[in-house]
């Protein structure tokens, strides 16, 4: 079908049941229409914004795993200003709902959980790769008024990596990196900024 504008689109998804509506809550029920979706957000310029956060969030997650904080920097600041009217930045439960966006594509391939339990406390973000297991596993921290090597130290100190471990006497599924990402956001200065250490290689 040759189908060009959102609202085409999405009526069409509606008509042939790709939409379903459950307490409230649309999802698309099948994955391999997901992930068709998911394709078509990132080439489909009539969606607009939705297009363009497919898009930003792809680059998020793959200068992520390459290190490249300048490019995350970007991307954040990019974030903040058009999400200003929107989001306040007055404490971490806004910090929160931007790193919530642009790590929007990161969903294609992890599972994301928010204040998960870990070593000896709660993480504000754990990726646990979910298509290859093979894959870097992301431990992300937030500071607001502190720096991202206090994010860092933070990850490290209350070992919130176990959870990329097996069990005692047993083989963990997750084989690949592990990243330690602190992001932080400075009030008076309004500006971001990220570190990554690697906790542990690939085995």
């Amino acid at each position: 079908m040759n189908l060009q504008t959102k609202d085409e689109i999405f009526s069409a998804m509606v008509v042939y049941g790709f939409l379903s509506c459950e307490k409230n809550r649309v999802s698309i029920p099948n994955k391999e229409i997901m992930d068709r979706f998911s394709d078509m957000l990132r080439k489909e310029n009539s969606l607009g914004y939705v297009n363009r956060l497919a898009r930003e969030s792809d680059r998020m997650l793959k200068a992520t795993l390459a290190g490249d904080t300048e490019t995350m920097l970007e991307i954040l600041e990019y974030t903040h200003d058009t999400e200003v009217p929107l989001l306040s930045y007055n404490n971490e439960t806004e910090l929160t709902a931007v790193v919530n966006l642009v790590y929007l594509s990161a969903r294609d391939f992890y599972r994301v959980e928010r204040e998960d339990k870990s070593g000896i406390g709660y993480v504000d973000f754990i990726f646990y790769p979910e298509v290859d297991k093979t894959a870097d596993c992301i431990i992300l921290e937030l500071k607001v008024n502190a720096s991202p090597e206090a994010a860092v130290k933070q990850i490290r100190d209350k070992k919130y990596d176990m959870r990329f471990y097996g069990r005692l006497g047993e083989k963990s599924e997750y084989t690949g990196r592990i990243l330690a990402v602190g992001i932080s956001y400075d009030k008076s200065s309004k500006k971001h900024n990220c570190k990554i250490k690697t906790i542990r290689e690939r085995i």
